[in-house]
Parts: C-alpha cells; structure tokens; sequence
C-alpha cells in the first residue's frame, strides 16, 4: 500500500488505515520511541499514541510523507512520556544530555522550545542541515533527531566514536553561528 492510498483511507475515515500504517511503520517509529524510551512496553504505547494522533489529525491534515509523519508524531509522544517519567522520578540522563548539548549551541532553552513553533527558526533549521555534507547530517540527525549514542552513531557509521564526537562539536558551533547570524538568539 502506498503513502496516498493510506491517506486516502484515513480521510475516509476507515479504520483500516490504523491498521495498514502500524503494518508499514510500526517498526521503524517503534525504533524512534526506543532511542528515546530504552523501554519496549512505552515504545509501544508511543506508536500507539502516534497513530491515535495520525487519526486524530488526518483530516484536515494531509502529510506528503506518512512515514516521517508517523515518526515526528512517535517522537513527540515518547519526548512526552520520557519529560513525564522525568517529573516522577530521575532516570539515566540520556535526553536530558542531548537536550543539554543542543541548548548550548541554541544559546537557550527558549530557543529551542521555539524550534517547532517559529517560521524563520525552522527555516534556518533546514537551511542548517541542508548545508551540511552527507556525513555531518547524518550524525547530527542520528544524535538529535533518532537520539542515538555516540557509540551507536559511530557503529552503524563505520567511524570512530572521537571522530563523531568532533563532528557534533563542530556542526553545534556552525549551528549556533548561523543562530546568531540570523538573529534568533
């Protein structure tokens, strides 16, 4: 089934599309809730979540790519669960580190609550990785967006751990350059 003929469905409201897109996307944005979660049964309810959320939104929303859909609306459940988890009790530290490194390269925290809701922010954003070579954005991504360690970036990349660690480094200066340069903090 196709990325439209699943969106058809939802728009037509028919049950059916739950079930096609957990089919098609379950495992990977099971994937996305678990760099984030380390737990199976949370993971779980995320991709749950996500497609009571893709329920919910589509209609009027209409995703060119259900895939990333699904794995943005995952993302945002399990960073929800994890933040409400954190409220109750403190865990392994690991989203907070990544949150940590990437404030530090927005300059704050507000900025990066902003990165969702601002035109221009997301604009600069995606002007930011799409500057950046092949290599450079698929570390980032891996680090920020799949929330991966630098041991699992380093392994599924072929590189060493160091070699990711200064990439990351450096991408995070260029991107808080670009930041200023734009005004955005």
């Amino acid at each position: 089934m196709t990325d439209s003929e699943l969106t058809i469905l939802f728009f037509s409201r028919d049950e059916k599309a739950v079930a096609e897109a957990k089919l098609l996307y379950g495992t990977y944005c099971k994937t996305v809730a678990l760099n984030i979660l380390r737990s199976e049964d949370d993971a779980d309810e995320c991709v749950a979540d996500a497609l009571l959320a893709a329920w919910q939104s589509i209609p009027p929303a209409r995703p060119e790519n259900l895939r990333t859909y699904l794995a943005k609306l995952t993302r945002n459940a399990a960073i929800s669960r994890w933040r409400r988890t954190k409220a109750e009790k403190r865990g392994s530290g690991h989203i907070e580190l990544l949150l940590e490194e990437l404030s530090d390269a927005a300059g704050s925290d507000n900025a990066l609550d902003r990165i969702d809701d601002t035109l221009s922010l997301r604009e600069a954003f995606n002007s930011f990785l799409a500057s950046l070579g092949e290599e450079q954005r698929r570390i980032f991504l891996r680090r920020y967006w799949y929330m991966h360690s630098i041991s699992e970036i380093a392994g599924a990349l072929g590189i060493s751990e160091s070699k990711v660690k200064v990439t990351l480094s450096r991408t995070r200066s260029k991107l808080k350059k670009l930041l200023e340069r734009e005004g955005l903090l």
